[in-house]
């Protein structure tokens, strides 16, 4: 018998959501055929089967959600026996799915007096308390390790941030921020003489104050909405964020970009190339020239990137992603043009692969056509930068002592503090700038 697992598909991916089965338990399966469509952080996808025989056991049902590398499905021969208990597999229930009487967690006040005390006793008396672990091995850097024991986190929960899924200290302290003590009064039917009110209890769980059901209207959090969440958070509570804006002269640039285009409506696979295009062209240029801004903080060390992957922020109903544009610095202006319509219709079709949105460097998000003059972005981890671009607008400025209206741009650079310094960010923005009033040199 053999298990079908939740496969990894995405750097931060945790754990995927099955929306339905395309075979059934009992159906005869192929290697290759597809098995299931998943839900992750990222896109819907469909999964296939990596061995023949016939569907023997689906052990997560639609709706349900399973970590990363937990059996979901047992494949084998028609005749081949199943095990006692196949079902084991750290699948989760989502809200939907939990059965009755189930303790939600941080749910301190439907937990009885007895279980709260020795939750409580046991949290504060004992120094050595284990820590579990999902199996296997978990790299985890030893400070990380140390400031997790002294706080009694349960590492084994994290999602590591740092080289090949390491858990660094940043990922313990924007874990442990998350942490908000809850003071829960022991209920009064216990009736135990002389009991004493609980002590405080750290829970996950957001605290809320009370309202009127009929004064809201609850929105589920998808998979993709969640992850968006917990990076972000992470992002501005362990990254020192520090902003630099600059203002960019873009009459040239419009003059280069009418060209470009005038060409490429004769090419035989015409494309149009929009100045977002020719701004993450500048990028990729920039970082080749000031590489000690493609870098990612590793809590000892910096890694500096031999790649240029340049994300390009799309906007979906559901939330944000972040599509890949992968070598971009090796590109053409029309190569780029053409990936970035390809992942832009890609990701609003729901048909990215998990390649098309990770391993990014440095992430360009431009909300100039909603006609926004200027922003300020949040980090995308493990990425030590993102440039947030606005909108393109007439503006009076005095040239050789005359004024005249000239079409301009702002732009912000949102840097890491521990990886890149003011300088190292002015520079780089002072690269992009040359760049993009210079346009030609974009095309040498």
């Amino acid at each position: 018998m053999k298990k079908v697992e939740m496969p990894k598909m995405g750097d931060t991916m945790e754990e995927g959501k099955i929306l339905r089965w395309i075979k059934k338990e009992g159906d005869p399966v192929k290697k290759g055929e597809m098995l299931a469509e998943v839900e992750t952080d990222k896109v819907n996808i469909e999964i296939e089967a990596f061995a023949s025989g016939t569907l023997r056991k689906i052990l997560v049902s639609e709706g349900n959600s399973a970590p990363i590398g937990a059996a979901i499905a047992l494949i084998g021969a028609a005749d081949e026996p199943l095990s006692e208990n196949p079902g084991s597999n750290g699948a989760t229930k989502t809200p939907a799915t939990r059965e009755p009487g189930e303790h939600s967690p941080g749910n301190a006040q439907s937990v009885p007096a007895q279980v709260l005390s020795s939750t409580v006793t046991a949290q504060t008396t004992s120094p050595t308390a284990p820590i579990s672990g999902k199996g296997g091995r978990i790299f985890i850097s030893p400070i990380a390790r140390r400031i997790a024991q002294e706080h009694r986190l349960d590492y084994a929960t994290l999602q590591g941030t740092g080289p090949n899924g390491r858990i660094i200290k940043m990922d313990v302290e924007a874990a442990l921020s998350r942490l908000q003590p809850v003071v829960t009064a022991l209920p009064e039917a216990v009736g135990v003489p002389g009991a004493q009110p609980a002590l405080p209890v750290f829970s996950t769980e957001p605290i809320m104050a009370s309202i009127d059901a009929g004064e809201v209207v609850e929105i589920p959090l998808t998979a993709m909405r969640r992850t968006i969440a917990r990076r972000l958070s992470q992002s501005m509570q362990t990254a020192p964020h520090f902003y630099v804006t600059s203002v960019i002269d873009t009459d040239k640039l419009a003059a280069l970009r009418q060209q470009i285009n005038e060409y490429a409506a004769t090419d035989p696979s015409p494309i149009k190339v929009s100045f977002n295009d020719l701004i993450v062209k500048a990028v990729a240029r920039a970082l080749t020239r000031i590489p000690q801004v493609n870098v990612s903080f590793a809590e000892d060390r910096i890694l500096q990137k031999k790649q240029v992957h340049i994300g390009v922020a799309v906007a979906l109903e559901q939330g944000l992603i972040v599509p890949v544009l992968r070598n971009a610095d090796q590109r053409g202006i029309l190569d780029i043009a053409r990936e970035a319509r390809r992942l832009s219709e890609a990701a609003r079709e729901g048909k990215l692969r998990p390649e098309d949105f990770s391993g990014g460097t440095f992430t360009v998000s431009n909300l100039g056509m909603f006609d926004v003059d200027s922003f300020t972005a949040v980090i995308n981890p493990p990425e030590s930068a993102i440039l947030a671009v606005g909108s393109i607008t007439p503006t009076p400025v005095v040239v050789e002592g005359q004024v005249v209206v000239r079409n301009r741009i702002k732009v912000t650079l949102s840097a890491d503090h521990r990886a890149i310094d003011g300088a190292m960010a002015a520079r780089f923005l002072q690269e992009v700038k040359r760049l993009l009033e210079e346009p030609f040199g974009l095309i040498l």
